[in-house]
């Protein structure tokens, strides 16, 4: 893993949970600039998986668990979607809320991907 790609993801992703549970708070539907904003927090998931592939073939190897890595990082790429589905079925105020609490565990989540990318014996 790259650790300033990490904290850019981090920093995206708290941005878009902020912008999002703000949306639902103020009694806004689920829109183009929500959705787009977890839409963005899951392109960057995919880079990071790509970057993850890659880093090994390139001297960057993993020092902590790789299979719980991999466990986090495709439950992160399945987190955006299901609130984007749940979103669109449940068009309310609240589902806003959803999509932001997705990006808020989806940025927890790829700090505690590079805490066991880089874990220490």
């Amino acid at each position: 893993m790259i650790e300033w790609f990490t904290w850019v993801q981090f920093g995206i992703g708290m941005a878009a949970a902020v912008y999002c549970i703000v949306m639902g708070l103020a009694k806004r539907v689920p829109n183009d600039y929500t959705v787009g904003a977890l839409a963005l927090v899951e392109a960057l998931l995919v880079a990071q998986l790509i970057v993850s592939i890659v880093a090994p073939a390139v001297g960057n190897h993993a020092t902590g668990n790789v299979l719980e890595f991999y466990i986090y990082i495709v439950v992160a790429l399945l987190l955006p979607p299901l609130a984007v589905v749940w979103a669109l079925v449940e068009r309310t105020r609240w589902s806003n809320v959803v999509i932001g609490a997705a990006a808020f565990a989806v940025a927890v989540m790829v700090v505690r991907m590079l805490q066991i990318w880089t874990a220490t014996a």
